[in-house]
């Protein structure tokens, strides 16, 4: 296990035994995007990631498994295949992808007890769960998969913000790897099942500057927060957007969503790196 962890921060890009970590840095070097240069608390500009790490094969039984991880925010992603889909779907000749999520006890500054003991599941798990598992779909051709069901199980280590969509970008890889399992053993239908990648990023404003990838320090005081989930061409899934504080403009949201695409397109490079290896 200590050999899958082993870490070294490299420029756009880069494998790390059976991980691949990012230091994503700005378009332009400094700043980019119509954004000011920002030092912010852990020396990053406003339009740049966090260090991004992607590692598969984190557990030895489910068919895909990636631990990501977004700067300080660590999601475990797994990979469950199933032949056979639920009952309202048999017969269709169409697969179904779906998802949970929950976090760990102590992934936060304080501990939580878990849902189970609670006796019932939150909405904000219900909310992201299902995020998660549209984001998924839109990635994948349904027929193609055939009648196999893939369950994905997102469960945070660490919270730092980002949870969910470092757990949606995490996934991909995850499902991928699970639906190339299917294909080894001849159990996919016909055509390519996944025509399309997915990752997500927030975006918010802070202090009057729309920055990228927040870290908890900075959701928290986010005057607008916003949670972008794109496909690997560039088309929107998702747009969660609120205003937490005070209004924000048209200008502020074409902002918002130009570094949310581009936070998209290296984190979807750094995907594809992970799944050439």
């Amino acid at each position: 296990m200590c050999n899958r962890r082993a870490k070294a921060v490299l420029h756009l890009g880069g494998i790390v035994r059976e991980g691949v970590i990012l230091w994503l840095t700005s378009r332009s070097g400094k700043h980019g995007l119509g954004c000011r240069h920002v030092t912010r608390s852990d020396g990053r500009s406003a339009d740049q990631l966090r260090p991004v790490t992607i590692t598969r094969n984190w557990l030895d039984h489910a068919e895909g498994s990636v631990l990501v991880e977004f700067g300080r925010t660590r999601v475990l992603c797994a990979a469950s295949v199933t032949e056979g889909v639920p009952r309202w779907r048999r017969g269709s000749g169409l697969g179904w992808v779906t998802a949970e999520y929950s976090m760990l006890p102590r992934a936060t500054h304080t501990r939580n007890d878990r849902e189970s003991v609670r006796g019932k599941i939150g909405g904000r798990t219900h909310e992201i769960s299902r995020l998660i598992g549209r984001s998924l779909r839109a990635s994948i051709d349904l027929a193609a998969l055939g009648e196999n069901s893939i369950a994905i199980d997102c469960d945070v280590l660490q919270a730092d913000g980002g949870t969910r969509t470092a757990a949606i970008t995490g996934s991909y890889v995850a499902l991928a790897d699970a639906v190339s399992w299917l294909g080894e053993r001849g159990k996919l239908g016909k055509g390519t099942p996944l025509p399309r990648s997915v990752a997500a990023v927030s975006v918010g404003v802070i202090d009057g500057e729309p920055r990228l990838d927040l870290a908890y320090e900075e959701d928290v005081k986010a005057g607008t927060d916003m949670n972008v989930v794109c496909t690997g061409d560039g088309g929107f899934v998702e747009v969660q957007g609120t205003a937490e504080g005070a209004v924000f403009d048209r200008a502020t949201l074409d902002q918002l969503l130009d570094l949310a695409v581009a936070g998209c397109a290296q984190l979807t490079r750094a995907q594809a790196e992970a799944l050439a290896r």
